[in-house]
């Protein structure tokens, strides 16, 4: 960080990604307070030595004042599909909540601002790994009310100074300790094979194996929650009044669908059953990121990208979450 301490709200700390942050926050030596309305939080999930507010990113005016230092801001809804079926909700939490917290961040004059983006503002990518400079083509309501939020910090920026880094994540993974991820429903594919150890889910499904890779299967970058969260603590040093700074965040290399159950094979010992079945629309082959930007930018160099400490942090986490003993 800069050297000296600093004071951040952090909306959707109870959250997977946002939980993580906060405590590195903390442990950096930073005042963090936890924004959080709960609907798809956890209050466990709040670091101890954060204040929370249990609230709605829409009402932030109420508790933002000019002694914060920037905004830390996770708090949106993520599932794919269910953006598709409720794009309103979307657009109203995702992208009116943003417009009503950047607001407040302007009367108060809170001037920083790291932003959760995602690598679904992409959507199907002509060319891998994908740059920032890639074209933006959302193929979901989801990415596309991610996308709309850029375009609103850019804006905001701009006209009125804001210092602002959105993160543009591919597949995060893993766990921190007593922070984890624990979605309901979940849909990312770790934690679903790990289910399938615990004997929580019979089998997992693999979604199309004729796919031009070379298992069949799809490819994608996984990054571990704590690199993730070192690279927000290094946006806020690297955030500049006035400016938009994007940056993709992955490990820069994939791996398929089989190889991801194979290595919760290897590391839990159990047997996972798969299941074939169709291709789901709108999955990409390959998506892998280039994170050249962040490392020169922000001097951000993950170190954890070893897949097997990735699935073996998230089997801890889920066998310490279930109860359930090695």
């Amino acid at each position: 960080m800069s050297g000296r301490y600093g004071k951040y709200l952090v909306t959707g700390g109870a959250g997977y990604v946002g939980s993580v942050v906060a405590a590195h926050l903390l442990e950096a030596g930073h005042s963090v307070t936890v924004l959080d309305n709960l609907s798809t939080g956890f209050r466990e999930g709040v670091p101890a030595g954060a204040e929370f507010i249990e609230g709605d990113i829409r009402d932030a005016a109420k508790w933002l004042d000019s002694s914060y230092d920037g905004v830390l801001h996770f708090a949106a809804f993520s599932q794919v599909g269910e953006s598709v079926v409720k794009p309103e909700k979307y657009w109203e939490n995702n992208v009116g909540g943003t417009m009503a917290l950047i607001a407040a961040m302007r009367t108060a004059g809170v001037r920083k601002l790291v932003f959760s983006s995602t690598a679904a503002t992409y959507g199907e990518p002509d060319e891998v790994p994908i740059r920032e400079s890639a074209p933006t083509a959302p193929t979901n309501p989801y990415g596309a009310s991610k996308l709309a939020v850029d375009h609103m910090i850019t804006g905001e920026c701009a006209a009125h100074g804001l210092a602002a880094v959105s993160l543009r994540y591919f597949n995060v993974a893993g766990a921190y300790g007593e922070f984890g991820e624990r979605h309901d429903p979940e849909s990312h594919l770790i934690p679903l094979v790990l289910q399938v150890a615990q004997g929580r889910r019979e089998a997992i499904s693999v979604f199309g194996d004729d796919y031009p890779t070379p298992d069949g299967t799809c490819v994608r970058d996984y990054i571990h929650v704590a690199d993730l969260a070192e690279a927000h603590l290094l946006a806020v040093t690297a955030a500049t009044p006035g400016e938009h700074l994007i940056c993709n965040l992955g490990n820069g290399n994939g791996f398929s669908v089989r190889e991801v159950v194979e290595t919760v094979r290897q590391v839990t010992g159990h047997p996972i059953p798969e299941v074939m079945a169709p291709r789901r629309g709108g999955d990409p082959a390959v998506l892998v990121a280039s994170a050249s930007a962040a490392r020169e930018k922000l001097g951000w160099n993950p170190s954890r990208a070893d897949l097997a400490g990735i699935v073996a942090d998230a089997w801890a986490f889920a066998q310490r979450s279930s109860g359930a003993g090695e």
